[in-house]
């Protein structure tokens, strides 16, 4: 979610116009923590199973709000269901009205991910040889908003909707050493 394929969710509005991947992307990294985009950044990641974004102080509508996004798989008798849940608490003079807004929309574009990514799965296993978006390799293809890869690689458009704040609230909290992915590799500039 948000690593570089997109947010599945409505393109126009949640993605200004770029249309989110219908396949696997080729050249998006293996999930780490400390990745970081507009939700914030990877704090837990269970491989192939779960994965916990945070977000620990970001303005929405003239609010100070922290949130939590999380997405599980489970089997479910011959399939899988993905749940996503998200947690949310604000701090401000209209804080409540600010939490009353997010989830009414928040609600209508979770659904909407939930269902992008449910076709996508249903077009794959259908087989399709060709892919409905060939890939040019282009690092914002699928996604406007900046990733930042905890191995310092980044894609989406440099600057875009705070990935470096939380790049650096990933290396305040610890996911990051001083920059640096636990594997020691320059977080900003991908150098060993």
């Amino acid at each position: 979610m948000g690593r570089g394929a997109g947010w599945y969710s409505y393109d126009w509005l949640d993605n200004r116009r770029k249309i989110s991947a219908w396949h696997i992307v080729s050249w998006i990294p293996e999930p780490r923590l400390g990745d970081a985009t507009t939700i914030g950044y990877l704090r837990h990641l269970n491989t192939g199973w779960s994965v916990a974004w945070w977000l620990d102080g970001g303005n929405f509508l003239g609010s100070l709000a922290r949130m939590v996004t999380c997405y599980d798989i489970h089997a479910e008798g011959q399939g899988t269901r993905l749940i996503s849940r998200i947690s949310a608490d604000a701090a401000g003079p209209v804080s409540h009205i600010a939490l009353l807004a997010f989830r009414a929309i928040d609600s209508i574009m979770a659904r909407r991910q939930l269902t992008g990514l449910s076709d996508r799965v249903e077009y794959c296993q259908e087989g399709h040889a060709s892919l409905r978006d060939p890939e040019p390799g282009d690092r914002d293809q699928y996604q406007l908003y900046e990733i930042l890869y905890a191995n310092g690689d980044r894609a989406g458009v440099a600057g875009k909707e705070g990935g470096a704040k939380w790049r650096q609230s990933a290396i305040r909290d610890g996911m990051l050493e001083d920059g640096k992915s636990k594997s020691g590799i320059d977080a900003e500039s991908g150098a060993i």
